[in-house]
């Protein structure tokens, strides 16, 4: 819903193509709350667009606007506002528009409304125009960015309005000229071959609308006696003309069509792109999780790697300052090599090693009665013996363990005590 139409900046004069750019330079760059809601990246082309458009159809002229959302937000907005020409039983009139550059223009289509003067009314109902001034047509429907543009939707506008009027302008016979027909304005079609009082096609306006009055001229006055003359001597529809407009309509028509399956087509096609482009990025996010995890377990391994190689510097530090002591001392018995720190631990050490050995036994003993080198009361007998010595092994194991325990468990209450006493 678009709001009166109050010009904030105003616009260039017509048929200026200097003025035009330089207004448009100078919105398009402003900054600030003043600055227009457009995208950065398309403020050129929506430049351009405006430019071909006013070059293409002098009376379309870029401004700017207050325009009302159906939520009631208000935005500043560029438009373009004029008329655009449309060819009617061979006669040109011109029909007034207005088109609003929205916030994500151009990469949506832009809000279209027919401007009406006060002696005009909106035909309803209309195909293309609802009352309310909106107009809906399928280049609107079918905008394809960045290819879509405001020159072919003008175009485009002309040829469907010229098809089906959108306005009609009403006049009051004057009693004196024609005392027989009444005052009352009867709503007909353009295709009514009568000749009445009723609403006709809009009165030819000057090639540049303005919201100024300005005279219509010499040509509007004789593009209207013209179609009066033509409607009062043509009855009935020439068969060549309506031969030429029913296939000038067949052909917009396929050519609807085949822009319709063709932008269906792209638009499969642009989907199955996006696709695409999406599992790839998808792809690109996983490959770069994984280049950064082989990066983190790259620096893992290089420092354990400093770490072992620290290490082996160490031990062979170590081994090069203790070799000869190793040769001064002979023989030395390998279990001699360590030593327990208590009686304990040395009984631990020595119980343990025994209750392994007699594990392996009784493992070599299976083996030996699986392979029949043994009998099997020669490895009842063995098995017994040394399950008995085992358990003994084992139960001394328990108890040293469980002295120990006790023996930590002294110190710690010791240490406890004395870091008590100490503060």
């Amino acid at each position: 819903m678009a709001s009166t139409t109050t010009p904030l900046h105003g616009g260039p004069a017509p048929h200026n193509p200097q003025l035009t750019q330089q207004f448009l330079s100078n919105v398009l760059s402003q900054r600030g709350p003043s600055s227009l809601p457009y995208s950065e990246d398309v403020k050129r082309l929506i430049r351009h667009h405006l430019l071909t458009l006013s070059e293409a159809i002098p009376s379309m002229q870029p401004r700017t606007a207050t325009y009302t959302h159906n939520d009631g937000r208000t935005v500043n907005l560029l438009q373009a506002c004029g008329t655009v020409p449309m060819d009617y039983m061979g006669v040109t009139y011109q029909i007034p528009i207005i088109i609003w550059l929205i916030e994500n223009y151009p990469r949506h289509p832009p809000c279209v409304y027919v401007n009406p003067t006060r002696d005009m009314i909106i035909k309803r109902p209309h195909p293309f125009v609802n009352p309310s001034g909106a107009v809906s047509i399928p280049y609107l429907q079918n905008w394809i960015y960045p290819s879509s543009n405001l020159v072919d939707l003008c175009r485009n506008l002309g040829q469907l309005f010229g098809r089906d009027p959108p306005l009609y302008t009403q006049r009051r016979v004057n009693p004196s000229t024609n005392p027989g027909i009444g005052s009352t304005v009867s709503q007909q079609s353009f295709n009514s071959n009568a000749v009445s009082s009723g609403p006709r096609p809009v009165s030819p306006l000057p090639r540049v609308y303005q919201t100024t009055p300005s005279p219509y001229g010499p040509a509007a006055a004789a593009a209207g006696s013209r179609l009066s003359q033509h409607q009062q001597v043509q009855r009935a529809d020439d068969p060549a003309e309506v031969f030429r407009r029913n296939a000038i309509n067949k052909l917009v028509d396929m050519a609807h069509k085949d822009v319709i399956g063709l932008t269906k087509s792209r638009e499969g096609e642009m989907e199955g792109l996006f696709n695409v482009q999406g599992v790839l990025r998808q792809r690109e996010g996983q490959l770069a999780g994984g280049l950064r995890d082989l990066l983190n377990e790259k620096e893992g391994l290089e420092q354990q790697l400093q770490m072992i190689l620290m290490n082996a510097d160490v031990v062979e530090a170590w081994l090069r300052e203790n070799q000869g002591k190793v040769r001064n001392v002979g023989n030395v018995d390998v279990d001699d090599v360590f030593q327990p720190c208590d009686p304990l631990s040395k009984q631990l050490i020595e119980t343990t090693s025994s209750d392994l050995g007699i594990e392996d036994a009784i493992y070599s003993l299976d083996k030996a009665l699986q392979d029949g080198a043994v009998s099997f009361d020669q490895y009842l007998r063995t098995v017994r013996s040394l399950s008995r010595e085992q358990f003994m092994h084992r139960a001394t194991i328990a108890k040293i363990k469980s002295m120990q325990m006790q023996a930590q468990v002294s110190n710690m209450a010791a240490r406890t005590s004395r870091m008590l006493q100490a503060e």
